[in-house]
């Protein structure tokens, strides 16, 4: 059992049963770039939970780029919450606006910040798996 892609694995399934229970239980309606960020994380919760299942290390091939996408969508998603002037670049014109927060725990904790969380340890996770892949 290789425990990165394990690791991975879970961190997307918090990520989807997370986001899923923001929206559907707490009501919270996802704005632009958090559907964005949903687009990258489903399919991760999905295609590593196949691999976990099939033993297949050579899936960071597929899914690094999700990750990595998904990393820096999420990224921009929090400095957009938490530097003013980029808000004037906002890309959400209709519905709910990207900068609005939800919640926002201890001052920094954020739904974008654990999307952010999620995406890293998935992509950590990726690297040390291609790196032992490239060592066998």
């Amino acid at each position: 059992m290789n425990k990165s892609l394990v690791l991975s694995w879970l961190a997307a399934i918090i990520a989807t049963l997370g986001s899923l229970y923001f929206s559907e239980v707490l009501n919270f309606i996802p704005c632009t770039l958090c559907w964005y960020q949903r687009i990258f994380m489903y399919p991760l919760a999905i295609i590593l939970g196949i691999a976990f299942y099939r033993n297949d290390q050579g899936i960071f091939r597929y899914t690094l780029p999700l990750s990595i996408i998904g990393m820096i969508i999420s990224g921009y998603h929090i400095a957009l919450q938490k530097i003013p002037y980029l808000q004037q670049f906002e890309m959400c014109k209709s519905g709910v606006p990207c900068s609005k927060d939800y919640l926002n725990w201890l001052g920094f904790i954020t739904i974008p910040m654990m999307a952010f969380t999620a995406f890293t340890i998935i992509t950590i996770c990726l690297v040390i798996l291609a790196r032992n892949n490239r060592k066998n």
